[in-house]
């Protein structure tokens, strides 16, 4: 059984989209994943978006919440962060776990609740592979929407292991959403969406960022 069985009410086709709703599973899968280095990874996504003290942080595809605990004490003092997800599990437990200045808000990516011009910094973390392939590009105008002038964009994706063998036995665990090519997956949608993107190219921990501005 892979992993997206295990954590999902329903089955997970690589473009259809879903949410993932057991959220305690989750949390124990993502530290076998990342095997031992999860916190490490998710540091060096929280500096590649280059968050400042009293930045308002907005984490699209929020999860458990994880991401937005780390950046929680790097935007103080002054700083908010409030994350958003569309699985009311995973918000009830990111809720339970927040720091003082971290909300979490119901919602999906491609309808974002919140005014325009709302945030300083957008951050979205192993989230866009989980939106159904139609709405991605809606989602990431949204995060446009939502970011004053000037604001920055951090989008980061799993990328899969080069080796032949390795990415057969993640695809086999993780199921299809996770077989892309974050090249791919991700295409041209960011300058689509209308943000100038700065920089782009892997991370540690097979992982992918894209990191951007609204002009």
């Amino acid at each position: 059984m892979g992993l997206g069985k295990l954590l999902h009410d329903h089955a997970e086709h690589a473009d259809g989209g879903g949410t993932i709703d057991r959220p305690r599973a989750y949390e124990i899968f993502a530290s076998i994943g990342f095997l031992g280095g999860r916190r490490a990874a998710f540091t060096r996504v929280a500096t590649a978006a280059r968050p400042r003290p009293g930045d308002r942080v907005l984490d699209v595809g929020c999860g458990t919440g994880y991401l937005s605990r780390i950046l929680a004490p790097v935007v103080t003092p002054g700083g908010h962060v409030t994350g958003v997800d569309p699985s009311p599990a995973m918000i009830g437990y990111a809720t339970r776990h927040a720091p003082e200045n971290c909300a979490y808000v119901l919602g999906e990516g491609q309808r974002l609740p919140f005014p325009d011009g709302s945030f300083d910094l957008v951050v979205s973390s192993l989230a866009v592979h989980h939106m159904p392939a139609g709405d991605r590009p809606e989602a990431l105008r949204q995060m446009f929407r939502v970011l004053r002038p000037g604001g920055r964009l951090l989008v980061a994706e799993f990328r899969p292991p080069a080796h032949r063998l390795a990415r057969h036995v993640v695809g086999a665990l993780s199921g299809p959403a996770m077989r892309h090519d974050p090249r791919d997956l991700l295409g041209s949608m960011i300058p689509d969406a209308g943000f100038q993107v700065e920089s782009e190219g892997e991370l540690p921990y097979l992982l992918y960022h894209v990191r951007a501005r609204r002009p």
